[in-house]
């Protein structure tokens, strides 16, 4: 096993979006969706949901910097997700589903702030990035029918009409980042 991996905690709305798209990218060795930053230990799915713990819905992504670097993981988050919004993304409303960069290490800050000005200066969107760049306080895993849950159920609605666009939207602009390269 690489013992040369870093670890970066995401929050871009619902965790299973994220997980789908990190999933597919070469240098990943694993994701895992969670809740971070709460202030109620070990919280359920229904907890977080009912919006009081301060939980964010994330996935802790564990890659290989040497093959797929921190900026990449950071512009596909950027690119998959409206970091505009503040505690809300597409019909999924609460804090649990706000934007923000959890990061592991201060070059892990410093990347994300920088890229976050650039972002904001080459106005992408219309409004300003309102993704919040903490550090990892806490993060608790989400229980395992979560997990891998658009692999497990494609034909789910939501995952049909949410999860499969940014999935397809990753392919088509990264894809030199694809784990598996189309035939």
């Amino acid at each position: 096993m690489n013992t040369n991996l870093e670890t970066i905690t995401l929050a871009g709305g619902c965790f299973w979006c994220l997980e789908a798209v990190y999933d597919e990218a070469k240098g990943v060795h694993s994701v895992e969706s969670g809740y971070a930053n709460g202030h109620v230990p070990n919280p359920s799915y229904r907890d977080v949901c009912n919006g009081h713990t301060g939980h964010a819905e994330v996935v802790q992504i564990k890659f290989d910097p040497t093959v797929i670097a921190c900026r990449d993981i950071l512009n596909v988050f950027f690119a998959i997700h409206d970091p505009t919004t503040l505690n809300r993304q597409g019909g999924d409303v609460g804090s649990q589903y706000r934007s923000g960069i959890f990061y592991h290490t201060p070059e892990q800050k410093e990347l994300a702030e920088a890229l976050i000005g650039e972002l904001n200066a080459q106005k992408i969107w219309n409004s300003p990035i309102v993704t919040e760049v903490t550090a990892l306080k806490n993060f608790y895993p989400a229980e395992a029918y979560h997990q891998e849950y658009f692999v497990n159920n494609p034909g789910q609605p939501y995952c049909q009409a949410v999860v499969a666009p940014k999935v397809a939207k990753f392919r088509k602009h990264y894809l030199e980042l694809l784990k598996k390269q189309p035939a």
